[in-house]
């Protein structure tokens, strides 16, 4: 493989890795709170019909996310009202959430006199600094081709990863995933922390959504998002609950989602079938050697309360 298609490589999971990466971001978040969310697959896609929508009404990118996120932020709280205040099981929850949002988009997406694939003109999503920097031998398209958003998710990260393990709000947050009935009764308002983190989880998934429709697909289509939702939840157990780990592991994951791609301008023929395959059964094995084992789970950081609702009254 050439100095040429490396970089291309590299490239292309970055980009690809994204949507992942804000899904993954917000999942960690929501999960260090003790609510486990499988519904991201379908936050992802309302958030990506919705965000594409806003796209082709305003043309305009950061409205266009902004929106995609905020119909992540509905749909995490009807998760959140099941999960939290009802008390229902947080795995049946988040799979209904997904089979609505895979509904709903693609009814939204596809009926009407003016579909919206055959309306779309377009956001500007191109790189943010200079040429020069841009072309730069190997870590110019690497570290300085990207646009405004990549960038941005980088910031998130070390935003993210400096507030769960450097400030008092960080530490309630994990308080609160860890042993709720010990941070309620330290006057931690264990509800109001996990409906919160719970709708910015939302609202990451959303985002992601978003950027997936609009910046690496250009497109939208019933079902775009191909299981990026699930391998986002993978991505937070493969992570250890880090969002910098995060990063990592999005990244690979982009790789293998683009390693078509990859090898195609490199000259290799391989099936596309068995490419497209890669991606979850890594995922299935991620989460099956995890899930076998409960103290692996606890080493690698999932919090102990993860997926168990809290009642003030059976404290």
């Amino acid at each position: 493989m050439n100095d040429t298609v490396l970089v291309l490589s590299i490239v292309s999971a970055v980009v690809a890795g994204t949507p992942i990466l804000f899904a993954a971001l917000g999942e960690i978040l929501a999960e260090r709170s003790g609510v486990m969310n499988l519904g991201v697959e379908g936050m992802m896609l309302i958030g990506g019909v919705t965000g594409f929508w806003a796209g082709v009404q305003t043309g305009n990118l950061w409205i266009a996310l902004v929106a995609g996120g905020l119909a992540g932020v509905v749909f995490s709280a009807v998760h959140a009202l099941l999960a939290i205040s009802l008390r229902v099981n947080q795995i049946v929850s988040g799979l209904a959430l997904v089979i609505v949002g895979n509904g709903l988009s693609s009814f939204w997406g596809s009926t009407g006199d003016d579909p919206l694939i055959q309306s779309f003109n377009g956001v500007q999503v191109d790189p943010i600094l200079p040429q020069a920097v841009q072309d730069l031998p190997v870590v110019g398209p690497i570290l300085f081709g990207h646009d405004a958003v990549v960038y941005l998710s980088w910031l998130i990260v070390a935003a993210a990863g400096y507030f769960l393990y450097r400030t008092n709000a960080g530490l309630s947050l994990r308080a609160v995933g860890e042993d709720p009935a010990a941070a309620d009764a330290a006057g931690l308002s264990v509800t109001g922390i996990r409906y919160l983190f719970t709708l910015i989880g939302g609202f990451g998934a959303g985002v992601g959504g978003a950027y997936l429709a609009l910046a690496v697909l250009g497109t939208w289509q019933a079902g775009m998002t191909a299981g990026a939702g699930w391998i986002a939840v993978a991505l937070v157990i493969l992570a250890g609950w880090r969002p910098w780990l995060a990063l990592l592991a999005s990244y690979v994951f982009g790789a293998l989602r683009t390693l078509g791609f990859t090898l195609q301008i490199a000259g290799v023929e391989v099936p596309s079938d068995f490419l497209s395959m890669i991606p979850f059964v890594v995922t299935f094995l991620v989460v099956v050697i995890v899930s076998a084992n409960p103290e692996r789970a606890r080493r690698v950081g999932a919090p102990a309360s993860l997926g168990e609702p809290y009642s003030r009254e059976a404290r």
